[in-house]
């Protein structure tokens, strides 16, 4: 029996461990990753960039939210959301419980289809399939049908209570203890809500500093903000990939973005200019398959420098 069976149940135990420690453990391993971008004019000071994403609260993760509240204490210069702040119809008041604190400095946001709408049980092997098939979203696939609309208005109106402003297909600027930092946002590209053509144009004069915000970096909003002359751009989606491949890394990306820079400070050249990209992996994970591998949630610091 045991020549007949040893083999198959241990590859059991082992996916068995395994998916025990992707959602007991690693999903609630919450990291903090800091990066030094060297984007700022000569003689500015550094300034201190709070990246959060991809949060997904649902009701009664309240580690996440003790976590979330904790940054407050790395006392940002600013904070960037790049969205997908829900993964529950109820989670709301917790989202903005988890980001109370960090609400009190100057922050900007854009949202990402699971503010808009409720996650669906898929199975994550479409994510492979649709990869291979060069499908993405609603870029490709069909549009969705019979979708849960979240509550994202009260989340809007509260952000913009406390001063954060909102980047969807705007612009926007934050005052900074006499620096002005300038923003351009569209909305999320994955539901095909980006309308970049009603913030084209580029870098606005007499800023400090620009900088592209997006949720799903796909690479026609990046090729825009790129082409335009953007030096920074920041964008989330992508959780790193989530299930991940040990000494290998992300298999997908869900978005046309590779899996090279899925996660963590890159570069993107378009119309001959090159930017600072940015991707958080997120510190959340779908309601449905609330499981990480090999990629811990995160937010970054980002710390905005000028060159050496």
């Amino acid at each position: 029996m045991r020549a007949r069976y040893g083999v198959p149940l241990g590859i059991a135990a082992v996916g068995a461990a395994g998916l025990a420690y992707a959602a007991g453990f690693e999903t609630r391993s919450f990291r903090l990753r800091r990066v030094s971008v060297p984007v700022l004019p000569r003689g500015m000071r550094d300034l201190r960039v709070l990246h959060v994403s991809d949060i997904h609260m649902v009701s009664g993760q309240r580690k996440k939210r003790r976590w979330l509240q904790s940054l407050a204490g790395l006392r940002p210069d600013f904070v960037v959301n790049t969205g997908d702040n829900l993964s529950d119809p109820e989670g709301v008041p917790e989202v903005l419980d988890a980001l109370g604190p960090l609400m009190e400095f100057p922050g900007v946001y854009v949202f990402g289809s699971n503010d808009y709408y409720g996650p669906k049980l898929r199975n994550p092997a479409r994510y492979l399939f649709e990869k291979a098939q060069g499908r993405h979203g609603l870029n490709g696939n069909a549009p969705a049908v019979s979708a849960l609309h979240n509550p994202w208005e009260p989340m809007r109106d509260a952000f913009d209570a406390a001063g954060w402003v909102g980047l969807s297909n705007t612009r926007g600027r934050l005052k900074l203890e006499g620096y002005e930092i300038a923003f351009t946002g569209v909305d999320d590209p994955h539901i095909k809500r980006d309308r970049y053509e009603r913030v084209a144009g580029g870098p606005e004069a007499g800023a400090d500093l620009s900088i592209g915000v997006v949720h799903a970096p796909y690479l026609r909003s990046l090729d825009a903000f790129t082409a335009d002359g953007y030096p920074l751009i920041l964008a989330g989606h992508t959780h790193g990939g989530q299930l991940c491949v040990p000494f290998y890394g992300a298999l997908v990306t869900n978005c046309d973005l590779d899996t090279d820079r899925v996660k963590g400070l890159s570069t993107h050249r378009s119309g001959g200019h090159r930017a600072y990209l940015h991707v958080s992996a997120g510190c959340g994970a779908n309601r449905y398959t609330p499981v990480r591998f090999a990629c811990p949630p995160e937010a970054t610091l980002l710390t905005l420098t000028p060159p050496a």
